[in-house]
């Protein structure tokens, strides 16, 4: 239950971002969903393997290089899902930031909400 909740969650930030950000779209609820489950597999199986291939830039940059690793996700899932566009990469780099930092969000409101 709570894997689909966080899924939710994250589909919500998805399409707040979509909505708010000029250079990312989306198609609607059912699309924020399959954007939300795509980022979390591509997440789960093709960032371990960018960041390790890529771990000493990324130490080099002191971690800042991840960033990039997010926003290059963020275009393979804009390439896999139709109704997802993602304009340019420096979009992509600021729509990764911003959802990150609302994922965080909702998710420290959702744990007060348990307490």
């Amino acid at each position: 239950m709570n894997l689909i909740v966080r899924l939710l969650v994250n589909a919500l930030a998805v399409f707040i971002l979509a909505n708010v950000l000029s250079g990312v779209s989306v198609d609607g609820y059912i699309g924020a969903i399959i954007v939300a489950l795509v980022l979390a597999i591509l997440n789960l199986l093709v960032k371990p393997i960018l960041v390790i291939l890529t771990l000493p830039v990324t130490i080099i940059t002191l971690g800042l290089f991840l960033l990039v690793i997010n926003a290059l996700i963020i275009l393979l899932a804009d390439k896999l899902i139709d109704g997802f566009g993602v304009s340019s990469f420096w979009s992509a780099l600021i729509f990764s930031v911003l959802l990150s930092i609302l994922q965080s969000v909702f998710q420290s409101l959702l744990k007060e909400d348990k307490k």
